[in-house]
């Protein structure tokens, strides 16, 4: 409950529809929806974006200053509505509004508002980012992503871990795959250059080059080894030149780190969180995500239910495929030891072969990152990613390597400068303790959550190859 300027009680679309009808005077403000007149009625829709529900308003016989702010609220207006409380005759509804005043804040004029009462391809909405969140869908993403964002917060939160702030301004690349964004000062036209023709990046702000971060992960190592347990939450950039449904150039990342932690401890955490996200969205979303389960992904609520309750199976990278290649399916990519798992292998696991959500542990050391831990086989790392169906893999982490002779070979085998990473080798010469963590890409467990198709629809402003508008 809000009050305005003439501290008159103002209460919001979802407080409004769970009150019982009484006739009670009341103030309700928002976005007009649907509007039609039948006779001496005038009846239209507001939405607030507090919930997925709208409020039906109704004027019988308007006085004429009303009518005249009737005739003026098209869709997209918005208004100032004040009535009462009554019991509504209309399927679907408990409660309307009988509307005694009203007042235009803003017009929208008809002809010229792009969302017009019809289904609109996420395509031309992504056009209009700054009016999608009107939608029943886009306010329903919005209110989801709150929601989601919350549950992160409280999860670590009860489990006494310190929420890090690291830096998105880096010179290491974590992930050594090297698509990053360069952050510079220099001319683009006529950069400096050393005697060797290259550009002198020791003219540049940072005296070196640097970039916007892929990860946060190892700079929360360093917290986790003086602080036991931390997690980052914010934003991550990857230069992918990637023009697909799975792919963002900008998301955020969610990244525990804990001391004390092996591969084991690592996949309970993950199993634990997934399950506490999605079981907190259950509970706190229930409207919306009814809204994905019938609108846009049939079956959505059971299959979120099912990762809930289900123990989550745990499987050895060459267990994964041996059920692949004794599967007898015709995969678009084949299987077979050493190679990467794509996405069609990883829902075969979860949809076919063990019926629910997958850990696949002890990846061959070529595929994965430099910082996981070596197993004594000398072949595999302590890698870790869990699987969901539907998806494929929503969570990827590892136990790290602890020792500091091991490290500085695969930092030499990954093609990377150890000199980089000196402070990161530090952290193994003094007091090095086994450790672990995992990363959660924030908009694909809400892809994953609400069904949606693209990405780009579960982030505000998508930034991907050749789109940075809005």
């Amino acid at each position: 409950m809000s009050q305005n300027s003439n501290h008159e009680a103002v209460l919001r679309v979802r407080d409004i529809l769970a009150l019982s009808p009484g006739g009670q005077p009341l103030t309700a403000r928002g976005w007009v929806r649907t509007k039609r007149d039948s006779k001496h009625l005038v009846f239209f829709e507001i939405n607030d974006g507090s919930c997925l529900s709208n409020v039906q308003v109704v004027f019988d016989n308007p006085a004429p200053d009303v009518a005249a702010e009737l005739a003026r609220a098209q869709t997209g207006a918005s208004v100032v509505v004040r009535g009462t409380l009554e019991e509504s005759p209309a399927r679907g509804q408990s409660v309307e509004i009988h509307g005694t005043g009203l007042t235009v804040v803003g017009q929208s004029p008809a002809e010229l508002y792009p969302l017009q009462k019809k289904r609109h391809s996420f395509e031309y909405l992504r056009e209009i980012a700054h009016l999608r969140p009107r939608t029943n869908t886009f306010g329903a993403i919005a209110r989801v992503r709150n929601q989601l964002s919350f549950a992160i917060h409280r999860f670590f939160q009860e489990r006494q871990f310190l929420y890090l702030h690291t830096p998105i301004i880096t010179a290491s690349d974590a992930e050594g795959a090297g698509e990053m964004f360069r952050v510079t000062t220099l001319s683009p036209d006529a950069p400096p250059r050393n005697e060797h023709g290259a550009v002198d990046f020791g003219k540049d702000f940072f005296g070196r080059p640097a970039y916007l971060t892929v990860s946060g992960q190892l700079n929360a190592e360093i917290y986790a080894c003086a602080l036991d347990r931390v997690y980052t939450f914010g934003p991550t950039f990857r230069a992918e030149n990637s023009n697909t449904t799975r792919h963002l150039a900008e998301f955020w990342m969610i990244e525990p780190e804990v001391a004390f932690c092996d591969i084991n401890c690592n996949m309970d955490l993950a199993e634990d969180f997934l399950k506490y996200l999605l079981l907190d969205l259950l509970q706190g979303c229930g409207e919306d995500m009814a809204f994905f389960d019938s609108r846009v992904q049939p079956g959505l609520l059971e299959n979120l239910q099912l990762v809930v309750d289900r123990s989550f199976q745990r499987i050895s990278y060459t267990e994964a495929v041996e059920a692949l290649s004794s599967s007898g399916r015709s995969f678009e990519y084949p299987v077979s030891w050493g190679v990467d798992l794509q996405s069609e292998h990883e829902k075969f696991l979860t949809e076919e072969v063990y019926r629910g959500p997958v850990i696949v542990t002890d990846y061959p050391k070529e595929i994965k990152a430099f910082y996981m831990k070596l197993n004594d086989d000398g072949k595999t790392v302590r890698g870790m990613d869990v699987l969901v169906p539907r998806l494929g893999e929503i969570i990827g982490g590892s136990e790290r390597e602890a020792n500091l002779e091991t490290l500085e070979q695969r930092i030499t085998e990954s093609g990377l400068n150890r000199e980089d990473y000196w402070w990161y080798l530090d952290l193994r010469r003094f007091g090095s303790v086994p450790h672990s963590g995992f990363g959660l890409g924030f908009e694909r467990l809400i892809q994953y959550a609400t069904g949606m198709q693209n990405i780009r629809d579960v982030i505000p402003f998508p930034r991907a190859v050749r789109s940075a508008d809005f």
